[in-house]
């Protein structure tokens, strides 16, 4: 990429970091709903609804910087990037999780609000693949079964309040966030080789062409980060450099994932797409240490022991007093401010960090 096009990407972060304060647009929102799929990154509560969960985040310091200071189950001391991402679209926030509502009456939430907001069935510590995540983490809801989840949705949508309501989902945005930890699974179990990348996309297609069967046609994808470079990762090396060996299997993922999402794209009558290269947008931030975002960007902002990222973000953590100047909130996830970045940089991106349209852009189309 051309030296002008980064500093003009860098000019526009940082003005975008200076506006910050301002409120959220109460303007229409630019699509009629949102349905949001994948791990950590996207999820805003859902393991909080699942007892057995281990990877749950509804305590504190987590949510220190959200309203009211409330830990929500968002990984995160604030809101996270598919909350910004959101206000970018003119909603208020992501959508609720799908499990907060099983316990309520089910049939009046659908006619008040999933055809103008939408539902976020993520869920932390889960992955492409089925079985990811629930040895480290117990009961977690793999993208397998949160897309069964918006199959059983679509029905009671189409039930209820007709064919018309079913269309709306046809011009609804789906953003998926998922691979990160069906990567982390791959490494923690001492596995060698890359064969593995393959069969995670051929699922990963699966998927997809599943919701597309359920209606979805704007798929706004989020690839996989610098997970090697997460402070969790970061603390096993002497030198506190980055575990590169896990950023190549990204780097890889990333292509391959770009690879189908063409093939789908041709396959697919009105599919369209928006993929985002986290880990081109993390390296942008970590490789240019001199340009003035992020002070801190190798600690863990909540934490304990080296790096602070030797145990998980807890009620009796170490937490950093200015929150604003480090990337990572806690052993891999990013804090609200560096949130703030990757949302501005899904909606308004270009390639090669979104290609080939920015999410705004895809949310625009008819």
């Amino acid at each position: 990429m051309a030296k002008s096009a980064i500093f003009s990407l860098w000019l526009n972060i940082i003005v975008y970091l200076g506006i910050l304060g301002s409120q959220v647009s109460h303007s229409r929102p630019v699509v009629p709903a949102l349905y949001i799929f994948g791990d950590s990154t996207a999820d805003v509560g859902t393991n909080h609804y699942l007892p057995d969960s281990r990877a749950r985040a509804d305590f504190p310091f987590n949510g220190i910087d959200f309203p009211q200071s409330k830990p929500t189950g968002r990984f995160s001391n604030g809101y996270n990037t598919i909350d910004l991402l959101a206000q970018q679209l003119h909603f208020y926030q992501s959508p609720p999780p799908y499990l907060s509502f099983l316990d309520s009456n089910i049939s009046q939430f659908l006619i008040r609000n999933v055809p103008t907001k939408g539902i976020n069935f993520a869920s932390g510590g889960s992955g492409i693949m089925r079985s990811t995540g629930h040895k480290k983490w117990g009961r977690v809801i793999c993208f397998e079964e949160q897309v069964q989840q918006f199959s059983s949705v679509c029905s009671k949508i189409s039930e209820q309040l007709g064919p018309n309501a079913i269309a709306n989902i046809s011009k609804s945005l789906f953003i998926i966030s998922v691979g990160s930890n069906d990567i982390f699974e791959h490494f923690d179990a001492k596995r060698t080789g890359r064969k593995y990348i393959p069969k995670l996309i051929s699922t990963y297609e699966t998927h997809l062409r599943n919701l597309y069967k359920l209606g979805a046609r704007k798929f706004g994808i989020v690839s996989v980060g610098a997970i090697g470079c997460c402070p969790i990762n970061r603390k096993s090396n002497k030198s506190g450099d980055c575990k590169e060996a896990m950023n190549v299997d990204a780097q890889l993922f990333y292509s391959a994932l770009r690879g189908l999402l063409q093939k789908l794209s041709s396959e697919c009558k009105g599919l369209k797409y928006a993929l985002a290269d986290a880990y081109k947008l993390t390296r942008l931030i970590i490789d240019h240490p001199e340009r003035p975002v992020f002070k801190e960007m190798k600690r863990a902002c909540c934490g304990n022991g080296t790096l602070n990222a030797d145990e998980p973000c807890e009620r009796d953590s170490v937490v950093c007093g200015d929150r604003s100047t480090y990337l990572f909130w806690d052993q891999y996830h990013p804090t609200q401010q560096a949130s703030y970045l990757a949302a501005y940089s899904l909606y308004n991106g270009s390639p090669p960090y979104v290609e080939p349209m920015s999410f705004g852009k895809l949310a625009l189309l008819p």
